[in-house]
């Protein structure tokens, strides 16, 4: 019986370290959900039409105004030296200043780089929102074999409270206490499989596929012993203060499409008059038609919109700005605590492992005083609720490594 139960505390052994150490093969299978959720994410896809709406603004504003034609028809005709106007064509077209459209689309071409900074950034975001659920699904994953490990570990405690109850050696208080425990056991665990389902359902949605569709999740994971190092310098590279910069040059540019629409606009255009010939007269422009080409100017001269523009855009680019430091400030903060929760998460493991070993030398010094009929079926609850806590605390240790690593990665990378 002694030798049986020896065997059970090496499994236990086993199991913990074959959930918190990983083949690297296995990571393969969250490269292949990223690489899905890439390319199915309908937000992806929202942003990267965005983007194409913008970019074909270009074709739009690179046109002039209208071209603007007149008919009119004389009712009462008035009468000239060379006769009487019958009706009258009119032809005329308004051209920018100089620059003014490629002003324009400079400065939508600006709009559209915004908005290919929102795909990378919605890109980064949804690769840390499939791992922190991958993650999530793991360690619920882990807790459960856990779980199950410790139910059945109890199982062969209830055996052998049953076998002291036969000799008077325990009370069947024991044994209840024991049934009890394990009752517990089975509650958190369906609690576990319930929130596996529903975070299996949030990264379907993420992959934009069935919320019941099965996802494998690797059974082994590790924090490796060296972290990788760092690259600050990345982080001024980072799309979301990248952002800050194409917003605050697509202000520029619509400075600059501000000072063009500020000029003259020039205008050309021609009159066409048809003239009847006066009856019974005879000289040489009797008829003639009349052809007038000509020019106009579209000056702003009492307009303060464009200096009331040229003043916004200076108070906007201040804003941006303010915005682009108050962001670079949270993002450093982000990434100074994930860094620290990352370091504390491994400190979390290395304790928990020489507290489970601990408890595991316990558990075996009280399976051994079997031997002498004063086992302990109290002491051996406490013992195996303690061994519980330190494998579910390692588990999530691991998982709170890899989630700050996601974040970690989400701002540097």
């Amino acid at each position: 019986m002694i030798s049986f139960n020896k065997n059970i505390h090496k499994s236990t052994i086993f199991v913990i370290f074959t959930l918190l150490f990983v083949l690297q093969a296995n990571a393969q299978q969250l490269e292949i959900l990223i690489e899905e959720a890439l390319k199915n994410s309908p937000e992806i896809q929202k942003f990267e039409l965005q983007y194409s709406i913008a970019s074909e603004k270009v074709n739009e504003v690179n046109a002039v105004p209208n071209t603007e034609l007149g008919v009119g028809y004389f009712v009462s005709e008035p009468e000239t030296r060379t006769g009487a106007q019958r009706f009258k064509v009119s032809a005329k077209q308004m051209m920018p200043w100089f620059g003014s459209i490629t002003a324009r689309e400079n400065y939508v071409s600006s709009l559209a780089d915004t908005k290919y900074e929102d795909i990378v950034i919605a890109k980064r975001k949804l690769l840390a929102s499939v791992s922190q659920s991958y993650y999530n699904l793991f360690a619920n994953l882990a807790k459960q074999k856990v779980l199950m490990h410790n139910i059945e570990l109890l199982e062969t405690y209830e055996t052998l409270a049953l076998t002291s109850v036969e000799v008077g050696n325990a009370s069947v208080v024991d044994v209840l206490r024991l049934q009890m425990r394990q009752n517990e056991l089975e509650q958190v665990k369906e609690v576990l499989e319930q929130q596996y389902l529903a975070e299996q359902t949030a990264l379907n949605k993420l992959l934009n596929r069935d919320k019941s569709t099965e996802v494998n999740v690797m059974n082994e994971l590790t924090i490796p012993s060296e972290d990788t190092l760092i690259n600050v310098e990345n982080f001024s590279l980072h799309p979301e203060l990248i952002k800050y910069d194409k917003i605050y040059q697509s202000v520029e540019k619509a400075e600059l499409l501000n000072q063009k629409e500020s000029n003259p606009m020039i205008g050309f255009g021609l009159d066409y008059v048809s003239i009847d010939k006066r009856p019974n007269m005879s000289f040489s422009d009797n008829g003639k038609d009349i052809i007038m080409p000509m020019v106009s100017l579209s000056i702003p001269i009492f307009n303060k919109k464009y200096k009331s523009q040229t003043k916004q855009n200076e108070l906007q680019q201040q804003e941006i700005t303010a915005q682009k430091q108050e962001r670079l400030n949270k993002l450093e903060t982000v990434l100074d605590k994930a860094v620290k929760n990352r370091v504390s998460a491994k400190i979390s493991f290395k304790t928990q492992t020489k507290n489970l070993k601990q408890a595991n030398d316990a558990e075996e010094i009280l399976i051994k005083s079997y031997e002498t009929g004063t086992i302990d079926f109290k002491d051996v609850l406490d013992i195996q609720e303690l061994q519980l806590k330190f494998q579910t605390n390692q588990i999530e240790s691991v998982k709170s490594y890899y989630i700050q690593t996601t974040i970690i990665n989400y701002l540097i990378q």
